[in-house]
Parts: C-alpha cells; sequence; structure tokens
C-alpha cells in the first residue's frame, strides 16, 4: 500500500475558532465539510473535527487519517497483516475511506481521493 501523506486528527468544542487558528498557523485555507452530525475542517496537515459527545467519543479514539493511493488495496495489506476493519470503504467526503484497527490496538482512518476529482498525480 502507498501512504500518500497523514493528517493529524484534533477534535475541538469550537469548530469556527479553531479554524482560525490552524489556518493561521498553516497558511492554508481550510475546506469544509460535515458528515453525519460532525462538522469538519482539513486544514493543512490538520483534520479537525467537532460535534456531540456520542460521535465524538468515537472520533477521538481514530490516532490519524492515513492518505493511500487506493483504500481497496489498503483493505488486502491490513488484512494480511492481521488488522481488523471496524468500518468501511466507503464513501465520504474525502473519497472513499475505511477505520481499521491494527494488531497492537492503535486504530487509523485510511482514505483516497477516488471519485472525489482531487486524485493525486499518481493516480491519473
Amino acid at each position: 500500500m502507498d501512504i500518500l501523506g497523514t493528517s493529524l486528527r484534533v477534535c475541538v468544542d469550537d469548530l469556527d475558532a479553531a479554524v482560525g487558528v490552524y489556518e493561521r498557523l498553516t497558511g492554508a485555507e481550510a475546506m469544509r465539510f460535515r458528515q453525519g452530525p460532525v462538522s469538519a475542517a482539513a486544514v493543512g496537515p490538520f483534520l479537525l473535527l467537532s460535534g456531540p459527545p456520542g460521535p465524538m467519543e468515537i472520533l477521538s479514539k481514530v490516532t490519524a487519517t492515513l492518505a493511500v493511493r487506493d483504500v481497496d488495496e489498503a483493505v488486502a495489506d491490513l488484512r494480511a497483516v492481521g488488522a481488523q476493519i471496524i468500518a468501511g470503504p466507503q464513501p465520504s467526503p474525502l473519497g472513499r475511506n475505511l477505520v481499521a484497527r491494527h494488531p497492537d490496538g492503535t486504530v487509523f482512518e485510511y482514505v483516497d481521493r477516488r471519485g472525489t476529482g482531487q486524485e493525486t498525480g499518481r493516480d491519473r
């Protein structure tokens, strides 16, 4: 599997206030989206998340988001090393994603950008 990048997940109470801070720190403009009851903003290498306690409790358990070339390839590689697929693959605002628990217990989200028009140059 090709890991193309990593986003650091930051759970915040006030997304609007946090976006301004992270835009200033990174010099990047936020890309905002919603998934269910959770509001999110991708700002440079950060993925800011805000929402009600139930969904946020689950999301806070995910260590990081890893951009991969192909989620289907990631599934095969993850299963080969004994990882458990917790959710997905499924469509998301950023592309297809899945959540997996590695054999050591660490939980990661894997996402590709297929179908979003934002595929990496390697995918075109």
